[in-house]
C-alpha cells in the first residue's frame, strides 16, 4: 500500500482533510470514521490517521474529488464544536498507530540503524583496495555496553563510535567518546575553546566589521514574519511539500525518557536552534556549503556530545563557540541569535519543527554530517511532534529573561577591549601629534617662502633705492666737485688778475724803481698767494671721483679760464709801474707744484674744517 500525500485543516466546527490520490478510480473510495480514528482507502492508497480530537460521521460530512488534480477533499464535523485540534501539522505523529502511544520503549538494533546509511555509500572500484585485511565485527555484550558512555538523543545511544570512528572523527571533536565521561567532555571542550580563541580575529570584527555586521543584524529571517498566537500557534507556520514528504518518511517511535534525560533533551534543543538561527542570519537565509560545519561547530551538543543542566550553560557555551569558530565573531550576533530563538519557541512547536527539518536537510546533503541525523536530528523531529505546546512556549521566557554578559564567557573580553582602547587612543594621539607637526612644518615653510619672497622684494627695493641713492649721491658729488672747481677757479682768477683802475679812481703816480710798496698791499698779496698755494696742494693730492661728461666739460672750461689769468697777468704787468713789477716777480702768479709729506697733508686736512 502507498501512503498518500495529505493535509489537514480546521475551523471551529469542521475538520478538513485533503488527500492526493492521482490515477485512482472514483468509485473505489472507502472512508472509516470512529472518534479519533480516520481511515481512507482508494486502491493502491491507504491512509490511517490518529487525530488529536474526536470527529463524528452523522450525515453532515461532505466529500469532493478533483479528477484533474487528483485531490480528494472531505469535511467532517467535530464532535465538540469549537474545539481546537492541536498538532494537525505534526504529520508523523498523526500516522502513528493508536496502540503506539504508550510509554513502552521500542527495541531497536542501534548498530544496524547507525550503519544503514553508511553502507549506502557508492565507492569507486578504482579507489577501493580489494586486498585489505578484513576483520569480522563482533557484537558487544551487554556488560561491555554498560561500561561504555552514553550519548545521542536522550543519551539513548552507545557503541556507535566503535564501528564508525573513521566517519565520526570529522564530525565530532571528542577523541574517544566511548570512554569519555560528560565531565571529561566538558573540560576538554572548555580547554579547546580557550586555546583556539583568537584575539586578533575578535578585535578585527569588533572594530572593522561594522558594515557586514549591520547587514546581518538588519536581515529579517522567515520566522520574523510569524506572529505568535497563543491560541493557535501552529496555524501560523506552513510546510513545503519537501518537508511534508520528509515527515512521512520518518519512522514512528516512542521514547522512554526519565526526568533528567528530558531536561537534557530540552536544553539540547535550545542549543540546536541557536546554532541554526546564527547560520541563517550570517548567510542571509541562503544556506551555503559551510552551513553544516557552522551548525555542528556552534552546537556543543553535536560537536562534543555535551549535556547541559541550565539555560545559562547553553548560552555561555554558544557564546564562547561563536567567538572561537565561525567567520563572523561579534557579541551582537550572539544576542541577536538568543532573541531569534526566543521568538521561535514563542511561535510554537510547528516553528521549531520547521527549523529541525531544515537542519535535517542540511546534514542529509553533507557527506560526514548525515550521521548526526541518526544520532540527534531525526529523533528530535519525531519527538517534538508529540510534546505539549506549553512546554515549548515555556522555553521562550528563560531565553528572554536570561542576560548574557561578556564576563560570563570567561575569555577576558573586558581586559582585551580595554587594552585595545588604550592602543587606539595612543595611535590617535600619535596621529594627532604627527598631523600637528606636519601642519607646523608646512606653516613654517610657508612663512619661510613668504619671508624669502618679501626679502627678495626688499632686496630689489633696496637695490633700486641704493641705485637711486648712489646715482643721487654721484650727482651730488659731481655738483660739489664742480662747485669746488668753480670756487678754485675763482680764487685763481682773484689772485692772478690785477684789477684795472676805474676811470673815476685817482691814478697813482708811478713810483720810482726801488720804492717799497705800502705794507697793507704787501700783506694782502701774501695772503692771497698762500690761499692759492693751499688750494693747489689739496687739488693735487686728493683724488676726485669719477665725473660725468658734463663735469669734464666744465673742467676743460675751468682749465681754459685758468689759462686766461696768465695772459691777463701779462697784460697787467705791462701796465704796472716798475716797482709793482719787481714785487710780482719775487712771487710769480702761477701754480707752483710743491712736494709735501703725508704728515703735512694730513695736518692740512685737519686744519681745513677750522678754516
Amino acid at each position: 500500500m502507498i501512503t498518500p500525500v495529505f493535509e489537514l485543516g480546521q475551523d471551529p466546527d469542521v475538520l478538513t482533510l485533503v488527500i492526493r490520490v492521482p490515477y485512482t478510480r472514483t468509485s473505489e473510495f472507502d472512508v472509516f470514521i470512529d472518534g479519533e480514528d480516520f481511515k481512507f482507502y482508494a486502491k493502491p492508497y491507504f491512509l490511517r490517521l490518529t487525530l488529536p480530537g474526536r470527529i463524528v460521521q452523522d450525515g453532515r460530512e461532505k466529500a469532493t474529488f478533483d479528477i484533474d488534480k487528483g485531490l480528494f477533499t472531505m469535511r467532517v464535523p467535530k464532535e465538540t464544536p469549537g474545539q481546537h485540534f492541536e498538532g494537525l501539522q505534526m504529520l508523523t505523529s498523526l500516522l502513528a498507530p493508536k496502540g503506539s502511544r504508550s510509554a513502552k520503549p521500542l527495541v531497536e538494533d542501534v548498530g544496524a540503524c547507525g550503519g544503514s546509511e553508511a553502507g549506502q555509500e557508492d565507492e569507486d572500484e578504482e579507489d577501493f583496495d580489494w586486498q585489505l585485511e578484513q576483520e569480522v565485527y563482533v557484537e558487544s555484550s551487554e556488560d561491555d555496553l554498560k561500561k561504555l558512555q552514553k550519548y545521542g538523543f536522550g543519551n539513548l545511544r552507545t557503541g556507535v563510535f566503535s564501528r564508525l570512528q573513521e566517519e565520526l572523527s570529522d564530525v565530532i571533536d571528542v577523541k574517544d567518546p566511548e570512554i569519555s565521561t560528560p565531565a571529561m567532555r566538558r573540560r576538554d571542550r572548555l580547554d579547546a575553546e580557550t586555546s583556539i580563541f583568537c584575539t586578533d580575529h575578535y578585535l578585527c570584527d569588533l572594530y572593522e566589521g561594522e558594515a557586514m555586521r549591520k547587514v546581518h543584524l538588519s536581515f529579517r529571517p522567515w520566522w520574523k514574519e510569524l506572529e505568535p498566537d497563543e491560541d493557535q500557534p501552529e496555524n501560523t507556520v506552513t510546510f513545503t511539500d519537501e518537508e511534508k514528504e520528509q515527515m512521512r518518511k520518518f519512522t514512528n517511535r516512542s521514547y522512554s525518557l526519565d526526568k533528567a534525560s528530558r531536561h537534557h533533551v530540552w536544553l539540547g534543543l535550545v542549543d540546536l536552534i541557536l546554532a541554526y538561527v546564527y547560520d541563517v542570519r550570517t548567510t542571509e537565509g541562503e544556506h551555503s556549503v559551510e552551513s553544516a560545519w557552522t551548525i555542528r561547530k556552534l552546537s556543543g551538543t553535536l560537536s562534543w556530545l555535551e549535556t547541559y543542566h541550565s539555560v545559562q550553560e547553553v548560552l555561555v557555551s554558544f557564546g564562547r563557540r561563536v567567538l572561537c569558530y565561525p567567520l563572523y565573531r561579534h557579541f551582537s550576533l550572539i544576542t541577536a541569535a538568543v532573541r531569534d530563538a526566543a521568538h521561535i519557541f514563542q511561535c510554537g512547536k510547528a516553528c521549531v519543527l520547521k527549523c529541525l527539518l531544515a537542519i535535517h536537510k542540511i546534514f542529509r546533503e553533507n557527506e560526514p554530517a548525515y550521521i548526526l541525523n541518526d544520532l540527534y536530528i531525526t529523533d528530535y523531529c519525531i519527538w517534538i511532534q508529540r510534546v505539549k505546546s506549553k512546554h515549548i512556549l515555556a522555553l521562550a521566557d528563560p531565553l528572554r529573561n536570561t542576560k548574557l554578559q561578556k564576563d560570563n564567557l570567561d575569555l577576558e573580553l573586558a581586559i582585551l577591549e580595554a587594552a585595545a582602547e588604550l592602543v587606539i587612543k595612543e595611535e590617535e594621539e600619535q596621529k594627532r601629534q604627527q598631523k600637528e607637526e606636519e601642519t607646523s612644518s608646512s606653516s613654517s615653510e610657508e612663512e619661510e617662502d613668504d619671508s624669502s619672497s618679501s626679502s627678495s622684494e626688499g632686496e630689489e627695493e633696496d637695490s633700486s633705492s641704493s641705485s637711486s641713492s648712489s646715482s643721487s649721491s654721484e650727482d651730488e658729488e659731481e655738483e660739489s666737485s664742480s662747485r669746488k672747481e668753480r670756487e678754485k677757479g675763482g680764487e685763481a682768477k682773484g689772485v692772478c688778475f690785477q684789477p684795472e683802475p676805474s676811470p673815476s679812481s685817482p691814478k697813482m703816480d708811478a713810483a720810482a724803481p726801488g720804492t717799497p710798496l705800502p705794507q697793507e698791499s704787501k700783506r694782502l698779496i701774501e695772503e692771497l698767494s698762500e690761499r692759492v698755494e693751499e688750494g693747489l696742494r689739496i687739488e693735487g693730492d686728493v683724488p676726485l671721483p669719477s665725473r660725468s661728461s658734463s663735469s669734464r666739460d666744465r673742467e676743460r672750461e675751468a682749465d681754459t679760464e685758468e689759462s686766461q689769468p696768465s695772459a691777463a697777468l701779462t697784460v697787467g704787468e705791462s701796465t704796472k709801474p716798475a716797482t709793482s713789477k719787481a714785487l710780482l716777480e719775487t712771487r710769480p702768479c702761477r701754480n707752483p707744484l710743491r712736494i709735501l709729506d703725508t704728515e703735512e697733508l694730513d695736518s692740512d686736512d685737519e686744519d681745513k674744517p677750522n678754516e
